[in-house]
């Protein structure tokens, strides 16, 4: 497997790729949508909110956490996770910046 060369790009686009990844796999929209819905930290109904086990929605969760766009507090045996508000913000900022640059051509090829 070859090296991603990500220390070529500059620290926005690497950021908006990182994010992009939350929103890269099927679940882990799910998990950001279950978590917008409820509006309030969520423990372990996570799981039993979605059709998966419980070991794939941890990884996706942790994904998102390293991420930042989720953010989780430990309270054993519990730990609760929400919307990182701030890193929400940027994610609609960046991606927003990369959407509205794009100028449709007259024609395409």
């Amino acid at each position: 497997m070859g090296a991603t060369k990500t220390e070529i790009f500059t620290l926005e686009q690497n950021r908006i790729a990182d994010l992009a990844k939350a929103f890269a796999h099927p679940a882990r929209v799910a998990i950001l949508q279950l978590l917008i819905q409820k509006k309030t930290c969520v423990c372990g109904d996570i799981v039993d909110e979605l059709p998966l086990a419980q070991a794939t929605v941890s990884q996706h969760l942790k994904e998102l956490k390293r991420i930042g766009i989720i953010q989780g507090s430990i309270d054993p045996p519990r730990v609760c996770y929400c919307i990182n508000e701030q890193v929400w913000q940027e994610t609609r900022q960046l991606f927003g910046q990369v959407l509205n640059s794009i100028v449709a051509p007259n024609a395409c090829c």
